[in-house]
Order: structure tokens, then C-alpha cells, then sequence
């Protein structure tokens, strides 16, 4: 008789296991010349050898299930022990699963852009309007860098200006006040990764979420490193985080020019960096437009509602320019 202890590596145990171990009931009945026990993440099994193989690639087959899709259901099991596909496993183009088991993956042209930029390139600006899907998309794609073991860590980084306040003047600690300019990125990531293994991860630096600020001096490697709202920029900052890029490395950086925060007199880093930057070898440039908001339909409406007004101002401006 063998005796081997399986580790649940990377996943809840409690979704695998299934509410009230329904899951692993049923395992077990899969299985009943093997005696299984399971206690946290490890599941002890004690059998022939070969039973116990075949056991053992089927549990792995059904944690990598998990890891995947942030769930499991009977149906799953009894196609992967069958040596079936899964449902979920048919459905193609998918970049990762959010914790509900929808798949995130393009839905449009320039979304999928963004996808295959970032195959082919390590540095890739994406830049659109509100809506468009730029953040979202790039943290699934960092998410699945980390899935598959492509990148040690995920870094996401924002400049802490939206707000138009000092963060001395703001209560709390550092981490108090810098965390709402972050939620955004707070969001996307609650949406694909269990609340728990997010925190764990937080915790030992696996995900690192900061102010730009906070991005001076050092060098960012084996890593998928996310710079949001890059419009709100300056040149020295752009420049200093552009910079940071280490080995096995993959930069994302997103933008949107048309809610620029910055003092009138400063010119955002990004729109230098766009134009300083075309034709640099091994740079994708993916540019989103009003087709791709993903967002409530109303979002499409009052993006084009406020191009039209900003284009009277304009035409207004230059009349009065014209007449003088």
C-alpha cells in the first residue's frame, strides 16, 4: 500500500472541497478502493500504486480547474476524472475567470489588440476613453502571467493626483490615505482573485499596489507592471517609471488625454511619451475608441455628449479669435 500527501498548491481548498465537502464526497465515491482524507490544503491518499497515480493526475487536473476558472462544479469533476473537456474549457478566447465563473476576454477589435500586444511586446500603451476596458483587461492579463507562473509578481501603480487634495491634509495613516486613489485596481483584482488568497498575496508582495511616487529607485523585475491613469502624469514622472524596467518584465501603461488632471501649464507625461516613443522597436501602441466601452450603453452616449460640447467650445473659440 502507498501513502501520498497531495497539496492543494494555489487555490481556496474550501472550493474544491465543495459546501459541506459535497465535492469531496463525491470524489471519494469515485474512488473506493482509495482511502482519501483531507485536512486544510493537503489531501492524504492510501492505495496501490497505480490507483493512487491516476488519483494523484486527476487531482492536479482538478486544482488546475480551480485555479482557472475560481470554481469547480460535480459536472467538472466527472468530466475530468472521465477524461473529458469541461465546459469551461471549450469556451475559447478566454483570458482568465472572475470569481462568478464569467470569462474575461476581448470584446472588441481593440481590445483584442491589447490582448495580442501584449504576446508580442513588453511594453504596450493603451490608451481610450473611460469604459474602454484598458485597465480591466490588462490586470486579467497580469493575473494570468501570475496563474501560469510567467511573472513572479504583479505591480500596479497610479499617479495620486485625481483628487486635486495634498495626502498630508487627508486622515489616517499612509496606506489610508493613498488606498482610494488605488481602488479602481483594488476592484479589477477582487474580481478574479478569492478575497483571502488576494490579501495572502498583498501580504507577501506577490501584488504590490502603489503611488507612482513610490516606484523611484528601484527596478521592477520577473514581473507584469501596470501604470493606470497615465495622463495624469508629468514628463520627469513618465520617464522615471519607464525607466524602472527590469529583466523579464512586461510593461502596460494606460491612459486616457481627455480627463487630464494636471495644472494647466504641465503637459502630461504620456502625451510626450506617445509621441517621443512611436517606432521604438518592441513598443505596441493600442489605440481605444467609443466602440470599445464595455460599460452601461448610457457611458457611450455621454462620452459622445461631452466630444461634442468640448468641439463647440472649440469651434466658439476660434470664431471669437477670428473676429478679433
Amino acid at each position: 500500500m502507498l501513502e501520498k500527501h497531495i497539496l492543494l498548491e494555489d487555490i481556496d481548498p474550501v472550493v474544491f472541497y465543495g459546501v459541506g465537502n459535497s465535492h469531496l464526497q463525491m470524489i471519494k465515491a469515485l474512488y473506493p478502493k482509495l482511502r482519501i482524507m483531507a485536512r486544510d490544503n493537503v489531501l492524504k491518499v492510501i492505495g496501490d500504486e497505480e490507483q493512487t497515480a491516476i488519483f494523484e493526475e486527476h487531482v492536479e487536473n482538478m486544482r488546475k480547474h480551480v485555479l482557472r476558472y475560481n470554481r469547480i462544479t460535480e459536472e467538472d469533476i466527472l468530466d475530468i476524472n472521465h477524461g473529458q473537456k469541461t465546459k469551461e474549457d471549450a469556451v475559447k478566447g478566454a483570458v482568465v475567470y472572475s470569481l462568478s465563473g464569467r470569462p474575461i476576454k476581448s470584446r472588441s477589435e481593440n481590445q483584442q489588440k491589447l490582448i495580442d500586444a501584449f504576446d508580442k511586446s513588453d511594453m504596450i500603451f493603451a490608451v481610450g476613453p473611460a469604459g474602454t476596458g484598458k485597465t480591466y483587461l490588462s490586470i486579467a492579463l497580469a493575473v494570468k502571467s501570475l496563474k501560469e507562473k510567467s511573472a513572479k509578481k504583479i505591480i500596479l501603480s497610479r499617479p495620486a493626483v485625481e483628487a486635486g487634495e495634498k495626502l498630508g491634509f487627508l486622515p489616517g495613516d499612509m496606506k489610508d490615505k493613498i488606498d482610494p486613489y488605488l481602488q479602481p485596481l483594488y476592484d479589477a483584482l477582487e474580481d478574479m482573485i478569492p478575497s483571502v488568497k488576494l490579501q495572502d498575496m498583498i501580504d507577501k508582495r506577490v501584488i504590490q499596489i502603489a503611488p507612482l511616487a513610490f516606484m523611484r529607485g528601484r527596478t521592477l523585475s520577473d514581473a507584469i507592471v501596470i501604470l493606470d491613469e497615465a495622463q495624469n502624469t508629468t514628463y520627469a514622472q513618465i520617464k522615471m517609471f519607464l525607466t524602472r524596467m527590469g529583466w523579464n518584465t512586461k510593461i502596460i501603461v494606460t491612459g486616457d488625454m481627455t480627463q487630464v488632471d494636471l495644472p494647466k501649464e504641465t503637459k502630461s507625461g504620456l502625451s510626450i511619451a506617445l509621441n517621443a516613443l512611436k517606432g521604438v522597436e518592441g513598443i505596441s501602441f493600442v489605440e481605444m475608441n467609443k466602440k470599445d466601452i464595455v460599460r452601461h450603453k448610457l457611458v457611450t452616449r455621454i462620452v459622445k455628449a461631452f466630444e461634442d460640447h468640448d468641439k463647440k467650445l472649440k469651434e466658439n473659440d476660434n470664431e471669437s479669435i477670428n473676429k478679433h
